[in-house]
């Protein structure tokens, strides 16, 4: 079956006594049961995710009657497009409505505006519907109701070949942010981002497609066999904790269906999903500055940040052995001198470490603020360097000079524009550099 447009009528959902239950209803038909994904188009009145009272306007999903989820229209003002999953529907007529409900959008909002829904079905036995069949639904975590922080704004996943044949799928949420876990300018000096982007759950599919085995990464990033509830395939994940960590066990509250996306990561880091939705950069940043954790005066180790704007972020890919990356970018002066600003700031514990189990391609990303006003022909260098990494608890001390570093390749370095989202990429290399713990650094220019 092809897609099944239904151009609505620009639908204002409007602050009111009533508008908690009034909804605009699209219907549509399957000719065959279906994982059906609603693409969604709509904008927000009087909406700014930065702004207090006006985050948001939250719009509750019902299919044929029954709750389905809640979407939080997080992109501001303009019109925009949100993909939500509705699961597997049998053949037939269906009837999505979509309501503003008054009582978990922003106080200030001054309503929704719903001006378009695309209907993708998946028939079983196409290439998608193996994908949607197995995406988790996440019931929000309480303690974020109310405040509009750590929203799921993308669900992506990975395919993996299994031995013997079978294949194993990854999905992972990107969270607008954590209230919880890694403090905001660790954050950007050892990620280069403000989300929390977390792998939530995975499943093991013989050649068949019979399910033949399942986790979910629970609290302290534990991996725990899933032996929770499932609607149809879709297993149901609640968010326990304030770095986003999820169980097979919980409280129902508001739930968030994200339709999934399929990504190659296989010679790319993680955030490049976010590169390709760079209205996550926007989001995540809006966030931290109506949370107070930006500020001017933020040095590293302050668990706060100079504006976000101001940071330069980069991507790169090393092999590396018991040790951890740092970087530095030069910046040149009115003067005509080059000025070195460096990621880890001299502290250890904001240089880049990755576990080659999780990250085998070995790419990464970090970020180093630099001066006000600094413009992208401003920055002319680039250096790195490599630290013995720190050992981890109840392991003995690594000698100083263990471990090995080897650089690889330069994919991008970016700044943020006015609108908190990349601008182009600035530089990209290639090569292979070895890079000696506690040695020099490799230096590489930008401009002349």
């Amino acid at each position: 079956m092809l897609p099944v447009p239904l151009p609505l009528a620009a639908l204002a959902l409007l602050a009111g006594p009533a508008a908690a239950l009034s909804a605009h209803e699209a219907s549509f038909s399957l000719d065959t049961p279906s994982e059906v994904v609603a693409h969604v188009t709509a904008s927000c009145g009087g909406c700014d995710w930065g702004g207090r009272g006006h985050e948001a306007a939250a719009l509750d999903l019902r299919l044929d009657g029954h709750y389905s989820q809640h979407l939080f229209l997080t992109r501001g003002s303009e019109a925009a497009e949100y993909r939500v999953a509705l699961g597997r529907l049998g053949a037939g007529s269906h009837r999505l409505s979509l309501g503003l409900d008054r009582k978990r959008s922003g106080r200030l909002v001054r309503g929704a505006s719903v001006e378009g829904v695309v209907f993708r079905p998946a028939p079983p036995g196409t290439a998608g519907e193996r994908l949607l069949a197995h995406a988790p639904v996440l019931e929000a975590r309480p303690n974020t109701l109310g405040h509009f922080s750590d929203v799921p704004l993308v669900l992506w996943v990975e395919t993996e070949a299994l031995d013997g044949g079978g294949t194993r799928l990854r999905y992972s949420v990107v969270f607008s942010n954590e209230d919880g876990g890694t403090p905001p300018d660790r954050l950007m000096a050892t990620w280069g981002r403000l989300t929390d982007l977390e792998y939530v759950y995975g499943v093991d599919l013989d050649p068949s497609g019979r399910v033949i085995g399942e986790q979910y990464q629970g609290p302290k990033h534990v991996l725990l066999p899933f032996a929770g509830r499932h609607e149809a395939e879709h297993p149901v994940l609640y968010v326990v904790t304030d770095n986003n960590m999820v169980s097979d066990r919980g409280k129902r509250t508001v739930r968030f269906a994200p339709a999934p996306v399929a990504f190659d990561l296989s010679s790319t880091s993680r955030e490049a999903l976010m590169d390709a939705n760079p209205w996550t950069y926007a989001v995540s940043v809006r966030e931290v500055r109506r949370e107070g954790r930006v500020d001017e005066r933020a040095r590293p180790g302050s668990d706060k940040l100079p504006d976000p704007r101001r940071f330069a972020t980069l991507e790169a890919c090393a092999a590396t052995r018991d040790a951890t990356i740092a970087f530095s970018i030069g910046v040149r002066g009115p003067d005509g001198s080059t000025r070195w600003h460096d990621s880890d700031a001299g502290l250890p514990r904001f240089r880049i470490g990755r576990r080659a189990t999780e990250f085998p391609n070995g790419c990464f990303r970090g970020a180093v603020a630099l001066p006000a006003g600094i413009a992208p022909a401003d920055i002319v260098g680039l250096r790195t360097r490599a630290f013995t990494r720190i050992a981890g608890k109840d392991e003995p001390p690594l000698p100083r000079g263990a471990g090995s570093a080897r650089l690889e390749r330069v994919n991008t370095l970016f700044l943020l524009g006015e609108d908190d989202q990349p601008t182009p990429s600035l530089f990209s290399w290639r090569g292979a550099v070895d890079l000696a713990p506690e040695g020099s650094a490799f230096e590489l220019p930008i401009r002349d």
